[in-house]
Parts: structure tokens; C-alpha cells; sequence
């Protein structure tokens, strides 16, 4: 299954409100014979490694073609996101990004490195490239995050180009919207994904990037997990890395990708540590969570991956000992 199909799909009421036949379906994971069952048999500990979420192959690539020429795993997860946030077609990540109700496209993204440095921008208008303009905070500014009309003004002094985001396809599924939409946010109706992306270098080096359009047609000014240092990403170079993909309210109130990498601190695998993650989101006294879905990925320092989901259909794409496929994560709801 691809991303926002995905999010849709896990509703108990089944109830969702089309946004037009660019969208994409499951069909392509559920069919596909190279796609094992769960990620649980599939971690190796062979450097250098390149994770990500969703069927993004030739992000992956881009990404380890950047290792294997000499470059970081920091270069690796930039260039490979900026890969996907130039896909128009993708309508999740920068250009073509299904907009808020006000037919604003906005993006959030994020980027950390081996020594804890990071960056991020939420809010973004009109620079395509959100996760590169997170780069320029981290190494530019002496701040993590800037928002709103303050991270495009940066992002236009450090050359970037002001084009117009929203492409014909998302404005006609954005109008298509508006014909039946109510001004509330309805969780698991409305489409949002993301790419987050985990590298390990060659030198066993770590960095990890998040990037995102956020909750289509989300409330004007409303900020997911994606951005968000310790939520949508995390990265400690001595232990490893996580990122999520999902409803970032949720991530949010658990401090997810934190939570995974303390998690292997304390020695569990990667795996393990991504189904502690959503294990504590499902056992929250009261939650619902048949109503929404997280995933998470994360590596560790030896190369080792993990990948775990509230709900079935969550798919990662892993580039490593020379292999570049999609994967389908296990999940927790099985009812």
C-alpha cells in the first residue's frame, strides 16, 4: 500500500472523502511477490544502510548513490528526500502537496546530524525544497526552527526560488474537497503522510531527515510530528536513529522517535523498540486507537532496521548489502 491510502484505510467507520484518482492505491504492495510479510527476519547488520519510509525507491537510491560516491549520511538524507519533494505526483512532499482548507500548500521538515545538530522549518510557502531549507537553519542560523513568512524570507536570502507549490491535480482534488468538507479535522478521513528517512554511513556515522505537506486540508496554521525534533525524528550517533510517518498528533504526545532511540539505548533492537513505541500509544487509557495510524522506522549503529504500525499496510523501502526493495511492516491490530 502507498502512504495516504494507507492512513484511510485503517478508519473504522470506512467512511473517506475522496481527493480525486491521482491518489494512490494499495494495490501495488499488496500484489508485488518481492514484498515479504514483516520486516522482523529482514534486519541485517551490514554498513552502510539507507531506510525509509513508504515506496520511495528512488529516493533510496539517490540517497545511496551519495554514500557510496564518498558523500555523508547527511548529504544522503537531504539529496534523497529532495528526490521525492520534487515528485508532483506524490502529493505529500513539497511540489504537488495536497493543500490546508485555505488552498495553502505549507511544509514542515526537519534534518539532524551525527553531533545533535539539527534543523527545521514549519509552515513553508513556496519553497519547494523544505528539507534543504532546514539544512540552512541547522548550519546557518544559531536556531533549530523558523516558521511561517521568517523561514521563507531565510530560505529566499539563501537563494532559493519562490515557485507555486499546489500543481493542477491537487487544486482539483482540493476543490473536489471543498464540496463536502466541514470545517472539522476528523482523524483518519482526511490524507497525510510523510518521508522520513534514516542513514548510516560508511564511517557507521548516523543522520536522518523528515519532510512533509502535512494533514491535507488541515486546519490553516496546524504543525504535525514531521518537524518536530524528538517527535517525527531523532537521531543520537551513538546509538541510532528513528523517524515516524502518520498522525502526527499522536507521535506528538508520546515524543515517539525519542522514545525509540532511548529505547536501543537500553539494548533493545530496533524492532523491539518500534513496538514499544506504538505500544504506548495504544495503551493510553482511553485511546482509540482504531481510529488513526502511526508507523515508525529506526536503525541502530550496526546497520540493524526495525519498522512497526498501529494498523496494516505500512511499507518501508531499505537500500542495503547492495538490495534496494519495499518492505511491508508487521502491525499491531490484527482484529
Amino acid at each position: 500500500m502507498k502512504r495516504r491510502k494507507f492512513l484511510k484505510n485503517a478508519s473504522l467507520t470506512g467512511v473517506g472523502i475522496a481527493v480525486g484518482s491521482s491518489i494512490v492505491s494499495c494495490d501495488d504492495a499488496t500484489q508485488s511477490k518481492a514484498i515479504p510479510s514483516k520486516v522482523n527476519s529482514e534486519s541485517k547488520a551490514i554498513l552502510p544502510v539507507v531506510v525509509a519510509t513508504w515506496h520511495v525507491e528512488e529516493a533510496t537510491a539517490k540517497a545511496m548513490e551519495v554514500i557510496n560516491t564518498g558523500g555523508s549520511s547527511l548529504d544522503a538524507v537531504e539529496l534523497g528526500c529532495k528526490v521525492e519533494e520534487a515528485n508532483e505526483k506524490g502529493q505529500s512532499v513539497g511540489k504537488g502537496g495536497l493543500p490546508d482548507r485555505e488552498g495553502n500548500v505549507t511544509l514542515d521538515a526537519c534534518i539532524m546530524d551525527k553531533k545533535g545538530n539539527c534543523g527545521a522549518v514549519v509552515y513553508l510557502k513556496d519553497i519547494k525544497h523544505a528539507v534543504s531549507v532546514a539544512r540552512k537553519v541547522m548550519e546557518e542560523t544559531p536556531h533549530v526552527m523558523l516558521a511561517g513568512e521568517g523561514a521563507k524570507q531565510f530560505a529566499l536570502e539563501q537563494g532559493f526560488i519562490a515557485e507555486d507549490l499546489l500543481t493542477e491535480a491537487s487544486k482539483k482534488a482540493w476543490e473536489k474537497w471543498k464540496v463536502e468538507a466541514k470545517y472539522k479535522p476528523i482523524i483518519n478521513i482526511e490524507n497525510h503522510d510523510t518521508i522520513g528517512m534514516l542513514a548510516v554511513d560508511k564511517n557507521g556515522d548516523i543522520s536522518g531527515a523528515c519532510t512533509t505537506s502535512g494533514l491535507a486540508y488541515k486546519m490553516n496554521g496546524r504543525i504535525g510530528d514531521s518537524p518536530i525534533i524528538g517527535s517525527g525524528l531523532f537521531i543520537d550517533n551513538e546509538v541510532g536513529g528513528a523517524t515516524a510517518t502518520g498522525l502526527g498528533e499522536e507521535v506528538v504526545k508520546t515524543v515517539g522517535s525519542f522514545l525509540i532511540v532511548e529505547l536501543m539505548r537500553q539494548g533493545k533492537s530496533p524492532q523491539e523498540a518500534c513496538e514499544e513505541a506504538i505500544g504506548r500509544i495504544v495503551n493510553k487509557p482511553g485511546k482509540d486507537y482504531k481510529d488513526f495510524q502511526v508507523g515508525y522506522i529506526a536503525v541502530n549503529k550496526k546497520g540493524e532496521t526495525g519498522c512497526y504500525s498501529i494498523h496494516q499496510y505500512f511499507s518501508i523501502t531499505k537500500f542495503q548489502d547492495g538490495e534496494n526493495k519495499q518492505i511491508q511492516s508487521d502491525f499491531y491490530n490484527k482484529d
